[in-house]
């Protein structure tokens, strides 16, 4: 899940939080190719924004895929995954109850690899503790429990956010660089009421607690704001921000975000999975900037769209503060330019009709 938070400040409500080509990246092996085809992997939350992207992938690079999804009967939830290129000979979908405890197993079974990217993802809660934080948890270590009764999974990838890694209370400013060493911290999570930024610091904790005492391999990927092309029908979180500025938006907000695209988010767990040396946590994100060099951006994309023209405010612009990438790069991952994401983000919105064309009255 992406998500969009003010990270420059903790006590404002939540506005915003939450490479590459077109193609996955490839083994340089033909045998290793050959091996590939052989394996068998399990992709929880599979219709998702980020997780299609990770199946569109594995499916083209010959792996058979088994994919959760909450209900299989959704034509909005799986059409657009049984139509992705070698899904009718290797992608079986299914249904799982991420909070009941055993509920993955059969499907776990027999898999060389889980890519966990199911997880709730609600802003405005009644009962955070029961909407977003036992689910986020509970659930994580339910499909984990799945993989440590399965011997033949090699590895496990979880789905974890720059949430669980960026507030923590430090200043940010523009010498801040924030790497894989930096944690959130619960209690100042809970101070400032941030529960979903809570959820994803908690399960990946939980994970890698888990994970140690188990012997599981595992690995996380820790991504920020994700935009990029929708392969999913329905509109995602990330994209709303896009939409809200590209659809007559007056205004944008005095905060800094992350960026990267959903492919070279793909990208990433795959290569996790796939790098004998991957290890720990990998902080993905393209570049960090302020609201105003995304409006800029997309000035110079469609100048004839309609677009904000000032800061909500009249403060001092947020520090446009670094977020290490160095770590994922040493994969192979190669990422996609900010203004190409957004291109390709505006240009999806526009073919599945969210959005008008820039000269469309």
């Amino acid at each position: 899940m992406q998500f969009i938070i003010p990270i420059n400040q903790y006590k404002t409500p939540l506005w915003s939080i939450h490479c590459s080509t077109n193609k996955p990246v490839t083994l340089t092996s033909e045998t290793q190719k050959l091996k590939q085809k052989m394996k068998t992997v399990c992709v929880t939350g599979g219709s998702g924004f980020i997780a299609s992207w990770v199946v569109k992938f594995l499916l083209q690079k010959g792996y058979t895929v088994k994919a959760s999804v909450r209900n299989p009967g959704d034509p909005k939830k799986v059409e657009h995954l049984l139509a992705l290129d070698g899904a009718k000979e290797r992608l079986h979908l299914f249904k799982a109850n991420l909070l009941e405890e055993g509920s993955f197993d059969a499907e776990i079974t027999g898999c060389d690899g889980v890519f966990h990217m199911a997880s709730p993802f609600f802003h405005n809660v009644a009962d955070p503790q029961a909407e977003l934080i036992d689910p986020a948890v509970n659930g994580t270590l339910n499909v984990l429990r799945s993989c440590a009764k399965s011997p033949s999974v090699k590895r496990v990838v979880l789905t974890s956010s720059i949430a669980a890694v960026a507030f923590n209370g430090k200043p940010r400013t523009a010498d801040t660089v924030i790497d894989e060493s930096w944690w959130s911290l619960p209690d100042l999570c809970r101070q400032n009421r941030m529960w979903y930024v809570l959820s994803k610091t908690l399960a990946e904790e939980e994970a890698w607690k888990f994970a140690k005492e188990k012997g599981i391999d595992l690995v996380t990927i820790n991504p920020f704001m994700v935009i990029g092309p929708l392969l999913q029908p329905t509109l995602n979180t990330s994209a709303t921000y896009i939409l809200n500025y590209i659809s007559g938006a007056e205004t944008y907000q005095n905060g800094t975000s992350g960026w990267v695209n959903v492919k070279d988010v793909a990208n990433a767990h795959i290569l996790a999975f796939e790098n004998p040396s991957a290890n720990g946590r990998y902080c993905v994100v393209e570049s960090v900037v302020h609201n105003s060099k995304i409006v800029q951006l997309l000035r110079e994309l469609y100048p004839s769209m309609k677009l904000p023209e000032k800061c909500a405010d009249n403060q001092p612009f947020a520090a446009e503060y670094k977020i290490s990438n160095e770590k994922i790069k040493s994969l192979g991952l190669e990422f996609t330019p900010l203004k190409q994401s957004l291109k390709e983000t505006v240009d999806s919105l526009i073919e599945k009709k969210f959005a008008n064309p820039p000269d469309a009255k």
